[in-house]
């Protein structure tokens, strides 16, 4: 693969509540796997107190192994975000994630910084919190999370932090929905993982492994399927005209997570479907040239 320059690179940051589920995992090693990312770091985010007291914690210590599967310890920073939500929408959670993004943002590169977040979006409203020039700064806050359009309503990642949501959607900031009706639609059976998969080493095998167990031990039921809900988060990044979207007035949230459309804040862009095909593939192939050895990975800034 031959070295991008520059200006053909998206600078990159992925928030990811990696051990809360079992798709993360694939959007990190996807994102890791891709030359036009320039890669500024992950953050290890928090997926609140249901399933786990020490859930940032586990997200760190699932994106750490992640690394050392892929040879790729100490390649790329690796920062803690917050280990809770915001307690209320005026005071921020400090921490290094959160520093990451403001040390990022404000610094002297004209490219946009996209920030990626899998799960809440707690780490962006800190940052916005403690450094309110953020506004102004050529930042695209991707955001996996909030419910159907335009009602809303309960929706896991917003659940575990709707006073971060308001804050990041009152802000002045690019933002970028992925909404529940969107994610949901990337499903992938266990025939077709195991098939593309389960044989390009062992990220390859433990991605299906780890899928599989969670299914097993989390879903009550027959299943043989997972939504891989969090890859358009890079779709959207690699390939913006890969589904359809529409700007609309940003909304705020209801503690019921209802959409309020005040009509107040600026346009945000809202995805009402995605390229599967697209994203899907270029992830199955990109594993296949890493389990091959062939060059081709994120460019670690």
């Amino acid at each position: 693969m031959t070295t991008l320059p520059r200006e053909k690179r998206a600078r990159l940051i992925l928030n990811t509540d990696a051990k809360n589920e079992a798709d993360d995992q694939f959007t990190i090693v996807h994102a890791l796997l891709t030359p036009t990312f320039d890669f500024h770091g992950i953050i290890a985010a928090h997926f609140g107190a249901h399933r786990s007291k020490t859930s940032m914690e586990d997200s760190r210590v699932e994106i750490d192994h992640l690394l050392k599967l892929m040879d790729l310890e100490g390649r790329i920073p690796v920062a803690n975000g917050a280990a809770t939500a915001l307690p209320d929408e005026n005071t921020p959670v400090p921490s290094p994630g959160a520093q990451l993004i403001i040390d990022q943002a404000m610094s002297d590169d004209d490219r946009p910084l996209y920030v990626a977040f899998l799960g809440p979006l707690t780490d962006m409203a800190s940052a916005l919190l403690m450094e309110p020039r953020l506004n102004d700064r050529n930042v695209i806050c991707v955001w996996i999370g909030g419910g159907v359009w335009p009602s809303g309503g309960r929706e896991f990642n917003l659940m575990n932090d709707i006073a971060a949501a308001n804050v990041v959607m009152r802000s002045k900031i690019q933002v970028w929905q992925i909404p529940s009706t969107v994610y949901r639609m990337m499903a992938v059976s266990y025939a077709e993982l195991q098939e593309r998969c389960e044989d390009k080493g062992p990220i390859g095998k433990y991605l299906v492994d780890q899928l599989i167990d969670w299914n097993l031990r989390v879903h009550q039921g027959p299943i043989e399927h997972r939504s891989l809900g969090d890859t358009p988060a890079l779709s959207v990044i690699l390939n913006p005209m890969g589904g359809v979207s529409e700007w609309r007035p940003a909304p705020e949230f209801s503690p019921q997570m209802h959409y309020v459309h005040t009509g107040q804040h600026r346009p945000i862009k809202v995805y009402d479907t995605i390229d599967v095909r697209y994203i899907l593939e270029d992830f199955y192939a990109k594993l296949a040239r890493f389990h091959r050895g062939v060059q081709g990975l994120a460019n670690f800034g």
